[in-house]
């Protein structure tokens, strides 16, 4: 069911989506008969994409992943491939604003410089007084320990991305024209989930931020909403970016939360591997990466660990079974 406006070779390219040639295509296929509202689905299956959106994956983009141009094309021919089937396309947009913990903005030396895009800065760091936070810094200390206590991250200075109202917050155009073709043909709505607003907090899953507390103050709580909604599907199918990050926090927030509900949910899940990829390392004067922040060794290790648990590890070829 591959349509004649999808072009594999777009996906690196940033256009106005062609709404009106999408709609008329999707309204072709299905007078066609060729497919049943997504509402009838006797098994109703959910494809999630974490974080699709430009300022992971156009070559230029402040964050671009390395690998995200083929991993979108991959995932869009997933869902065309299997559309007859999905009942529920979603896609999580990372969403921030200039002064957030993880921005170069938010922190200054004793000279007042900001701190250079994946720098990282510690609670040790704090204590010393080598960087200090433009508001909350008793708190932002807090928060490191808090972060530095999971053992999964240090406090990374991302470079500005995503943020609301600029054009890299968007999702990647070739992915909003599959979407839209889905959403139109399946007579369904595209379900999208922000994350990651909160200045003081980071959402690397979609459920849930890193750190919910500081001291007296929430800055964040799992999202049972959207766990709830995910779990009403017989089979949930994840990719997106990155693998070291924000795919494989959700997973584990997702996983978590199934073994305090249902166990059996579980084997729901699927990870399709070769639609993400990982955030380079960051490496040292010598190449060589940093403890901790060897982010591809992470990824693999993390998702291992997943699968060892239960969830299904496939490729976007292996389809719905």
């Amino acid at each position: 069911m591959i349509p004649s406006f999808f072009d594999p070779d777009r996906f690196d390219a940033l256009y106005l989506p062609r709404h009106a040639l999408v709609a008329e295509q999707a309204t072709t296929i299905r007078r066609a008969g060729s497919l049943s509202k997504a509402s009838e689905d006797k098994e109703r299956v959910a494809v999630f994409g974490i974080d699709c959106q430009i300022g992971f994956t156009l070559p230029g983009a402040s964050l671009a992943v390395p690998g995200a141009v083929g991993d979108m094309r991959r995932g869009a021919s997933f869902i065309l491939d299997n559309l007859s089937r999905i009942t529920t396309l979603m896609f999580s947009l990372d969403t921030h604003r200039a002064f957030q913990v993880f921005h170069p903005a938010f922190w200054t030396d004793p000279k007042g410089d900001h701190p250079k895009p994946m720098s990282v800065i510690t609670a040790a760091d704090i204590k010393a007084g080598r960087w200090h936070a433009a508001e909350h810094n008793a708190r932002m200390l807090q928060y490191c320990e808090a972060l530095e206590s999971t053992g999964r991250y240090v406090l990374t200075i991302w470079p500005f991305h995503t943020m609301l109202g600029a054009v890299d917050h968007a999702l990647v155009p070739a992915i909003f024209e599959v979407a839209l073709y889905h959403s139109l043909a399946r007579q369904t709505q595209t379900l999208l989930v922000t994350k990651g607003e909160h200045p003081l907090t980071e959402n690397y899953s979609v459920f849930e931020p890193e750190v919910k507390t500081l001291g007296d103050l929430n800055v964040g709580s799992f999202d049972s909403g959207l766990f709830e909604a995910l779990m009403t599907h017989d089979r949930v199918y994840i990719w997106g970016e990155a693998s070291s990050h924000c795919v494989a926090a959700t997973l584990e927030s997702l996983h978590d939360r199934i073994l305090t509900t249902n166990p059996s949910f579980m084997e729901r899940v699927f990870i399709i591997e070769d639609c993400m990829s990982p955030v380079p390392p960051v490496c040292d004067d010598t190449g060589t990466p940093i403890p901790g922040l060897d982010f591809p060794s992470i990824a693999k290790s993390r998702l291992q660990r997943l699968a060892n648990a239960g969830m299904n590890i496939i490729t976007s070829s292996d389809g719905l079974s």
